[in-house]
């Protein structure tokens, strides 16, 4: 079956390059379409995507509250968000909704589509150093929420796993810094996730950097 794909963007000629883009591949499709986000969630109700290109500027309901309205779904679609900018304030705070990752509006066809086929097999865009940026700016504004009761139940190995993740280590990559099998290094990830309520790896990153976990620095 083909991934199935929703495009919420508030321009035309966005949309149609993108549904262009993605009905190009034979295992891609797009099933809707919408120009705000207070319509996605109707669509994604009726066409039950697995991946949404999200917009963050959108005139009625922007792509934040959207990505946080779709997440509340029993069975949500995974999100990403394209935007012209890598460093919007709409981008960290969309991730902080819930966002899989994003893209840039300029990015090569090739990389949207692989960006799609990622994200639908249940792992995350991660950018480490965009996301290291933005939280950077965004310590102070978040400091009351820095306080994460999940990062104390943490083993040490767990602990060096989420600073690799934070550094964009893959789990490859984690596995032969730690000198330890790639499937300790997916259980590690697993627990890190699960004990700090994450919903992926993006997730996991952003926390730990507004914790002051891990310093922008």
């Amino acid at each position: 079956m083909p991934i199935r794909v929703v495009i919420a963007d508030d321009e035309d000629l966005i949309r149609t390059g993108l549904r262009i883009i993605v009905d190009t591949e034979p295992d891609l499709e797009v099933v809707g379409e919408a120009a705000d986000g207070a319509a996605v969630v109707p669509v994604v109700r009726t066409t039950r995507p697995d991946v949404v290109l999200m917009d963050v500027r959108m005139p009625a309901v922007d792509g934040i509250q959207a990505t946080r309205l779709l997440l509340a779904l029993p069975q949500p679609p995974k999100v990403i968000v394209v935007t012209t900018f890598n460093n919007d304030d709409y981008i960290y705070d969309a991730l902080r909704a819930g966002a899989s990752g994003f893209l840039l509006k300029r990015s090569r066809p090739s990389d949207l589509v692989q960006a799609v086929r990622i994200v639908a097999a249940g792992e995350s865009l991660l950018f480490p150093a965009a996301i290291r940026d933005l939280a950077a700016n965004r310590q102070s504004r978040y400091a009351a929420t820095r306080a994460v009761p999940g990062l104390g139940k943490l083993t040490a190995r767990e602990a060096d796993v989420l600073r690799l993740m934070a550094c964009g280590r893959s789990n490859t990559e984690i596995a032969a810094e730690l000198v330890i099998g790639a499937e300790t290094v997916k259980t590690h990830v697993g627990n890190v996730l699960a004990k700090l309520g994450a919903r992926d790896r993006t997730q996991a990153v952003i926390t730990a950097y507004e914790s002051g976990f891990v310093s922008p620095g």
